[in-house]
């Protein structure tokens, strides 16, 4: 039954006459900070908790006592591994934070962070402007429809320029920014900014950033403040229709109506305010924070969160109230020395109380709830009850995985399920001693349940452990983890890319499997007709177009898990089969010998024999890649990036330094930060993410092939 509520129940007080809710849904936020590597997301994570009194001390990511990277490698590397939650309040607004990494080999925590968040802070570098990471955190923040506002940050470095990077918002991301203020320098220094919306200059009088003195705007700066405000009005009203006719019709707007459009706007996720900054320089925090409240939305202001009932398969809305049946998504498992696995998870409605069971209606089975925990990166502060909005720790759940839905058995719904990237390179891993052997397993398997991105395969022909994840650094991650988390010696291989095989022409296959040994036997028969997949990126999809009955509706599961099965080894090298479109459209059976074990191996060898006749080419993954160096060293780079099969696609120019934007071969590009660093003197660095999986030339892929065929293996130790 579709459960739907004519109107948003605010939040009571009371509920049940036992925990009191301190907090009202309209006075939360759920906000992610998202961004390039290397933008200043921790940073202004830090300052966050500074100024909203969470921490008493500035935490610094170059020194290591970043409260958000609490990890051991984090804080050796200065980067952020794992996404971090953590809750602060400012005015009378709850704040839970979500600090995501801004590496792609970790993409995954940004993923799923964006799918449970309510509003995101993205963050980007004023030096660097619209960085390639920027790009794709914006797509997900897109794909999962987060509004969103904008903090330009570094603006204190030579060579920032605020507005070029709005310009570089339009043109890259399509977004509809626009500035709500703008930086004021005094001796070239970031001495404070200036509001747009009230037309007053902020000045910030000491180096903590605490004291604030609000001045008139200068009489020099007036014209270009006016230019930008009426900026401001006219982006605002493209995407607010009250805005538009008081535009139009020349009325007059005051300052509390101008924010109030901002907020319908940003709500309605089409418009995105672009607020500045220096969080090193504890500059423009005071202010972003008062943008969260103002600006981004509570679990009251959004529409419905859509899911289907398992059992009706009917659609269904959960609205967000404490009266409603309760349901939450887990997005993220951790592993905790003491208390064991957490469940971190986001509850869209209802509430519940640490001790009642709930129900996994992903898996269909109860769970009992020992523990409630409020997360503040790695530390824990135990409460008893979780209401609508809050996003939480939950301890006891065996069972229940990233991407799980939790509910109540009497009203049970799946949300919408996550989405999980392909990993582009792997590695052989096996431990040192046999002592080593089961920790080893153990160690794999805590791992792949907090990271949906690194995947464990057994290969059967070397009797070796390989595990994939999405570039050498999260492997590096995951081994270094491996031997100090869980104290396991090992040994490692060379890192390999995951090469994908596929087919280029559209075929029919037939498989049988016959049996005969004197008593029952054993009898499946199927035809099926293989074509690439229109759009790259599809996978292997099934489908069955059976008519009259050739094969019983019993088998065609069994049918589709051979298609399955069979795809994981290709006709090339063995490498797993992506992008064919499989359709089942003819069979036979046998009353007495046909099986689902038969019909299973049938559609293997269907598939298999069907690989072989429908030339099969390999396939390699293609990096997005940005290489930024000075200008003197762009001849070497670029001759360097030729000669590893790049096709460069841009060059631009930034501050001081030359952008060189490219698609590469993974299988071309290991360890080239050591060969950039002595190509340019250590003064290049670069950036990359997967983009595509395209053909690899016949010559290389020979030469793949008949090194596999050689060796016998993909052992590289």
């Amino acid at each position: 039954m579709c459960i739907k509520w004519l109107k948003r129940i605010r939040p009571l007080r009371i509920l049940d006459g036992k925990i009191m809710r301190k907090i009202a849904l309209e006075k939360i936020r759920n906000i992610g900070v998202i961004a390039h590597i290397d933008a200043g997301k921790t940073t202004t994570t830090e300052r966050v908790l500074y100024f909203t009194g969470k921490t008493y001390k500035i935490g610094q990511v170059d020194e290591g006592t970043a409260t958000m990277d609490w990890m051991i490698q984090e804080q050796e590397r200065g980067i952020t591994i794992t996404a971090a939650c953590t809750t602060c309040k400012w005015r009378d607004i709850n704040i839970n934070i979500i600090d995501t990494p801004g590496h792609v080999d970790f993409t995954i925590e940004v993923e799923r962070s964006l799918k449970v968040l309510d509003g995101a802070v993205v963050v980007f570098c004023g030096v660097g402007g619209v960085e390639p990471q920027s790009e794709t955190v914006w797509r997900q923040a897109d794909r999962y429809n987060v509004p969103r506002i904008a903090f330009v940050n570094k603006l204190d470095r030579t060579g920032s320029n605020f507005l070029d990077t709005i310009d570089q918002m339009h043109k890259k991301l399509g977004a509809n920014a626009a500035a709500v203020q703008i930086p004021y320098y005094q001796n070239e220094v970031l001495s404070g900014m200036i509001d747009l919306i009230g037309k007053k200059l902020i000045i910030y009088k000491d180096e903590l950033g605490n004291e604030m003195e609000t001045k008139e705007v200068p009489a020099e700066l007036l014209s270009e403040v006016n230019k930008q405000h009426d900026i401001l009005l006219e982006k605002i009203a493209e995407a607010d229709e009250l805005m538009m006719d008081a535009f139009v019709h020349g009325k007059k707007t005051d300052e509390a109506q101008i924010k109030e459009a901002i907020r319908r706007s940003v709500i309605a996720n089409k418009f995105v305010p672009v607020l500045c900054g220096s969080s090193f320089r504890n500059k423009g925090i005071q202010l972003l924070l008062d943008a969260v409240c103002d600006y981004l939305p509570s679990p009251a202001d959004l529409p419905p969160i859509k899911g289907t009932n398992p059992d009706t398969e009917e659609f269904e809305e959960i609205i967000a109230s404490d009266k409603a049946p309760f349901c939450a998504l887990c997005f993220k498992v951790a592993t905790d020395p003491y208390v064991g696995k957490i469940n971190y998870i986001r509850v869209y409605s209802g509430s519940i109380s640490s001790g009642e069971y709930i129900y996994n209606a992903s898996k269909r089975n109860r769970e009992r709830l020992t523990k409630l925990v409020r997360m503040h990166a790695n530390r824990q502060e135990i409460i008893e009850k979780v209401h609508t909005g809050d996003i939480v720790g939950a301890v006891g759940l065996k069972e229940t995985r990233t991407g799980d839905t939790l509910c109540t058995e009497k009203n049970p719904i799946l949300v919408e399920a996550m989405r999980f990237p392909e990993p582009v390179i792997q590695q052989a891993i096996e431990p040192k001693t046999k002592q080593d052997q089961e920790r080893m397993g153990m160690a794999l398997h805590k791992l792949a349940e907090e990271d949906p991105s690194f995947r464990i395969t057994y290969n059967h022909e070397t009797g070796e452990n390989i595990i994939s994840g999405m570039g050498q650094l999260h492997l590096e991650i995951i081994i270094d983890r491996i031997m100090r988390e869980f104290n396991v010696e090992a040994q490692v291989g060379a890192p390999q890319v995951a090469y994908r095989e596929t087919i280029t022409k559209k075929i029919v296959s037939t498989g049988k499997f016959i049996q005969q040994s004197g008593g029952h036997g054993q009898y499946g028969h199927v035809v099926v007709e293989m074509e690439p997949q229109e759009m790259p990126g599809t996978g292997v999809t099934f489908e069955e177009k059976i008519k009259s009955g050739a094969i019983p509706r019993e088998f065609i599961p069994s049918v589709k898990q051979g298609i399955f099965d069979a795809a994981k080894s290709g006709a090339l090298s063995g490498y797993p089969v992506t992008d064919v479109k499989i359709t089942l459209i003819d069979g036979s059976f046998h009353d007495v010998d046909s099986s689902e074990m038969a019909f299973k191996m049938a559609a293997a060898i269907a598939f298999s024999d069907g690989l072989k006749k429908a030339n099969p080419i390999l396939l390699e993954p293609i990096m997005d890649m940005e290489v930024v160096a000075p200008e003197e060293y762009m001849g070497t780079v670029i001759g360097d990036m030729n000669s590893r099969r790049a096709k460069i696609v841009s060059i631009n120019p930034r501050a001081n330094v030359r952008a060189i934007r490219a698609y590469v071969p993974l299988a071309e590009i290991f360890n080239y930060a050591t060969v950039l660093r002595s190509l340019t003197q250590g003064r290049a660095s670069y950036t990359m993410e997967p983009s595509f999986y395209a053909e690899v030339p016949s010559h290389i892929a020979e030469r793949i092939i008949s090194g596999l065929a050689s060796s016998g293996a993909r052992k590289s130790f």
